[in-house]
């Protein structure tokens, strides 16, 4: 299976970006977190960071969306969202817009 794997002619960097973007039409992710899952995919990490880069996500929209999912399910302070979307890996200035967006 390596063999074949290594022997493909794949652009694993076409196939992580394209993993990435299947990714992102299920959920929201932050970039280190769709990184993080591209690797638990068994990407390398540079094939992994090379998707979500060119994954064409907008990281705030993912966090908004992120937000609004977390809210469908628990009710969240303002700083208890924005403290569950930095575990999540967005950044704090993604966090606060996430929060924002949602009206929190």
């Amino acid at each position: 299976a390596v063999y074949g794997a290594d022997n493909s002619g794949a652009n694993w960097n076409e196939q992580a970006a394209k993993a990435a973007k299947s990714y992102l039409d299920y959920t929201a992710f932050s970039h280190d977190g769709l990184v993080a899952q591209l690797e638990y995919a068994k990407f390398s990490h540079a094939d992994a960071v090379y998707g979500a880069d060119n994954s064409g996500a907008n990281w705030n929209e993912q966090a908004a969306k992120a937000a609004k999912s977390y809210l469908d399910y628990t009710a969240f302070s303002h700083d208890g969202l924005v403290a569950q979307l930095v575990y999540a890996k967005f950044t704090q200035a993604q966090a606060e817009y996430g929060a924002n967006a949602v009206g929190l």
